[in-house]
């Protein structure tokens, strides 16, 4: 896990090292360990190290193989490097390292592009072919590992993290309208290749993007799942399907043990994580650290669920730390959280994962999360309403959208408002696709391939990676995914949501984690604002720098801070929260 960062020049000058190591020096907190920056004519590359595969010298980076013409920036994990080795080395490829990164260059050499269809992992990584002077990037399948663009006619530069690219200066920093009203609407998910810089682009998940010595590209989206029932299953039993899911688990979370370094797990209590734990157990993992994380309540809303992960780490006699966070610490880390953004994240999860990422790294430096099974097997309230749509756009709009385009003109100055409903038009296509058999798989579909990517799995990249420590998340192992992908509806949407999965999950872990009422992060201060954080949010959003940018309607700020707590979104959001967040990020990165 790392954090890399280049330049590529189409105009004959050199590429600027000096920009890529401001950008790379940015992205200290990812690779705390090592960094490396290689220049050859017009293309450089930076990169920061933190060492979990392979921990000698030998696999620093960049990586070059001056046998093949190859050089390479890598962050992510590739799982299954020591069977990729091994074919390699059958093909008479030779190695001078242990790690995955080399797997990657060789197999490059070997199968071109297609090498990241042979990929169990999470990777975003750009190589340098020195024979055509042309430069390859390519992101993993879910977006786990992010990768930044901005470009000129003249460059390109690349970066794990948008602030990385602010760094290397340059760029435009103009707001986006079509991005704004994502963010404002599709419960602040600005899908890719947006982001909410005119400026500053993000290559999408599942892509490959060449580019040429002369500046030319193309881009090819190399895998998506097919949400449709297949002939082949249709005599198969609800049990049928519990096992199959509960063996793909077991190989998913057992791909992820793969570390020169113990790895932990981050445990909320919750089905997911509880279940990761139990199959670490399960295969033999002995003193297993977990971490669990809880915050004061507020408003009546308890702030943690230490009884359930309790019950879990006693269950399973794992090396148990509980971190309770009172809320003055909570105020004091809310500047660093947001910095740690490389976007603008409305989650209240993002102080959570930061906190708890902070206390994980003074022990460990590689854990596994249950991100993505609620995307993936139906854990969401607004599944079950569209078993029986007739109208899939409108009805997925209803239940997820903080607000329609008609009440955003009312919030936001007319000035910021996108020409259309940006939000929905962009859902509608989506929903709409070939590929997913009914409204549920295409609410799916839309979630794990869209949502996911720029919620909950970049929240937890951009706050664990600010500490230095690697997530792992199992439940985006993509043959997990298309093995759900192919399962009825109704076996997803049993027992209130995730039934699969929690049958499968009574094969592991008690039933007590099981049959409770689903949960969240809770940090409730960041829901109910009142006291110094109504102080700290109206002080943002009054400042010369808001007024100056005039991203909101006064009346609606105004109508915000007398009284946060009767305005609250669909999904259970604080709109002071929303609008608050977006322009302390944009101080924050000085723009």
């Amino acid at each position: 896990m790392c954090g890399i960062a280049g330049e590529i020049r189409f105009d004959g000058q050199f590429a600027d090292a000096r920009a890529v190591a401001r950008m790379t020096e940015r992205l200290a907190p990812r690779g705390p360990d090592s960094s490396g920056i290689l220049a050859q004519g017009p293309v450089a590359l930076g990169h920061r190290r933190l060492k979990i595969i392979d921990l000698s010298d030998k696999a620093a980076q960049p990586m070059a193989d001056p046998h093949l013409d190859l050089s390479l920036v890598f962050n992510g994990c590739i799982y299954n490097y020591p069977e990729l080795r091994k074919e390699l080395e059958e093909k008479g490829y030779s190695f001078f390292s242990h790690g995955d990164t080399e797997v990657i260059l060789k197999a490059f050499h070997a199968w071109g592009a297609d090498c990241v269809k042979r990929f169990h992992g999470m990777f975003a990584f750009a190589i340098l072919d020195r024979r055509d002077g042309s430069v390859t990037l390519a992101r993993d399948r879910f977006g786990i590992k992010p990768l930044y663009l901005t470009e000129t006619g003249q460059r390109l530069r690349f970066a794990s993290s948008l602030p990385a690219l602010l760094e290397a200066g340059d760029v435009d920093t103009g707001i986006d309208p079509a991005a704004l009203h994502n963010y404002m609407s599709f419960h602040a998910v600005v899908p890719a290749p947006r982001t909410i810089l005119s400026g500053v682009r993000k290559l999408p998940p599942a892509t490959v993007r060449r580019i040429e010595a002369d500046g030319t590209s193309r881009e090819t989206r190399y895998w998506s799942a097919e949400y449709a029932r297949r002939e082949a299953h249709a005599e198969l039993t609800a049990e049928d399907w519990r096992d199959r899911v509960l063996e793909a688990l077991r190989l998913a979370v057992r791909r992820r043990m793969v570390s020169d370094v113990p790895v932990g797990v981050l445990l909320s209590g919750g089905v997911d994580s509880s279940m990761i734990v139990g199959l670490l157990a399960e295969q033999g993992q002995k003193e297993l650290m977990t971490f669990s994380i809880g915050f004061e309540g507020a408003n009546g809303e308890k702030g943690d669920e230490f009884v359930y992960s309790d019950l879990i780490a006693k269950h399973f006699a794992t090396d148990h730390h509980q971190i309770f966070v009172p809320s003055a610490d909570l105020m004091g880390a809310l500047p660093d959280t947001i910095a740690a953004m490389s976007e603008p994240m409305v989650s209240y999860d993002n102080i959570g994962f930061y906190l708890l990422s902070r206390e994980v790294s003074k022990h460990i430096k590689v854990v596994q999360s249950g991100q993505g099974a609620d995307e993936v097997f139906g854990g969401y309230h607004w599944y079950p309403p569209l078993a029986g749509s007739n109208d899939v756009v409108s009805d997925y709009a209803r239940v997820f959208f903080d607000r329609s385009h008609e009440t955003l003109a009312r919030q936001l100055s007319p000035e910021w408002l996108a020409q259309t409903d940006a939000s929905r038009e962009f859902v509608a296509a989506h929903l709409m696709q070939a590929g997913a058999e009914t409204p549920v798989d295409r609410a799916l579909r839309l979630d794990s391939e869209i949502m996911l990517v720029d919620d909950p799995v970049k929240r937890v990249d951009n706050m664990t990676m600010a500490w230095g420590l690697e997530a792992r998340v199992p439940f985006l192992d993509h043959e997990l995914v298309e093995l759900a992908a192919t399962i009825p509806p109704e076996h997803k949407l049993a027992q209130g949501g995730k039934g699969v999965l929690k049958e499968a999950a009574r094969q592991v872990v008690p039933s007590a984690v099981i049959d409770r009422k689903k949960g969240y992060f809770p940090v409730p201060q960041l829901k109910y604002i009142q006291g110094p954080y109504l102080d700290m949010v109206r002080d943002a959003l009054s400042s010369q720098a808001a007024r100056e940018r005039g991203l909101f309607q006064q009346e609606y700020l105004d109508t915000l801070f007398a009284d946060p707590t009767a305005h609250i979104t669909p999904l259970r959001g604080s709109e002071l929260w929303q609008v608050a967040l977006l322009e302390m990020w944009l101080q924050t990165n000085n723009i």
